[in-house]
């Protein structure tokens, strides 16, 4: 069965906006890199009222990381500098690396209704901070899903998975971050046991119900051993991120992260001559 992975530390998400006024709420900050590299940052956006996200996410720029839209539901239009645009519909993903940098914008694609989904900053290893940028749109039919008769579902947006026996490989593979993002729903008083590389950093983050380890709107680190145990008395849906630990020096300073501060004032000297997404 292999060692399981114990639940170290509780993160509470916050209120926050960003963007043009988007109430989102949010769990980041240079503290927690420690626990969650490789991954940066993780914001959720839900709401049903178009006032909190009307104002959508304005051109802007990144560089040295890559950024994750999940949508749930409701729509999103991406557009960038390199002349994609896609729209992120319920289910739906976009995978966009910034690298050496990447101007684009996301904007609501209705007036009213539920808008819900998810923003997750991944990081680039050093050597990789400056490749080409590259944008992908991933529609909900290509993520796989696994599902057992309890009810448990299991969607794979990155790595591989197993599930009962069953096998699943999400659209992203072959990054250096070996990146594994499920989204897991359980029905009341189910579990699910996986198999998840032992010395990857590991990450649960529940916006539905409860799960038994980790309360409504909490993020969960979980330490090293090859699985992972979780269970809901009430019912539950989180997203679990899982990755190879960079382990290098993170700068951060709004939308650019790199390793040194020399190469953060370098960003903004490239952002504001022009030629960061050259």
């Amino acid at each position: 069965m292999g060692t399981a992975k114990e639940l170290q530390q509780l993160i509470p998400s916050h209120a926050s906006q960003d963007g043009d006024g988007v109430k989102i709420q949010r769990v980041a900050g240079p503290m927690l890199n420690q626990w969650m590299d490789p991954y940066l940052m993780l914001d959720e956006l839900r709401s049903d009222d178009a006032a909190d996200y009307i104002g959508g996410f304005p051109p802007h720029p990144h560089r040295g990381f890559e950024t994750i839209t999940y949508m749930i539901d409701g729509k999103m239009r991406h557009r960038d500098h390199m002349g994609n645009e896609g729209l992120i519909v319920s289910g739906g993903v976009q995978w966009m690396t910034a690298g050496k940098g990447v101007i684009h914008s996301e904007m609501p694609e209705q007036e009213e209704g539920l808008l819900h989904g998810f923003q997750l900053w991944l990081n680039l290893p050093a050597a990789e901070k400056m490749k080409p940028s590259a944008y992908r749109d991933i529609q909900s039919e290509e993520i796989p899903e696994l599902s057992n008769q309890s009810g448990t579902a299991l969607r794979v947006i990155a790595g591989t998975i197993e599930l009962e026996g069953k096998s699943a490989e999400g659209p992203m593979a072959g990054l250096t971050t070996e990146p594994v993002i499920l989204d897991l729903q359980l029905t009341q008083s189910s579990s699910i046991s996986l198999d998840l590389p032992e010395n990857h950093n590991t990450l649960v983050y529940v916006f539905e119900g409860d799960f038994d380890q980790v309360p409504h709107r909490q993020m969960g680190v979980f330490g090293s051993g090859e699985r992972l145990n979780l269970s809901s008395t009430e019912g539950g849906r989180a997203l679990i991120l899982a990755g190879s630990a960079l382990k290098e020096p993170v700068v951060q300073h709004g939308p650019f992260v790199m390793n040194s501060i020399e190469e953060i004032h370098q960003a903004i000297n490239d952002y504001q001559s022009g030629v960061l997404a050259d």
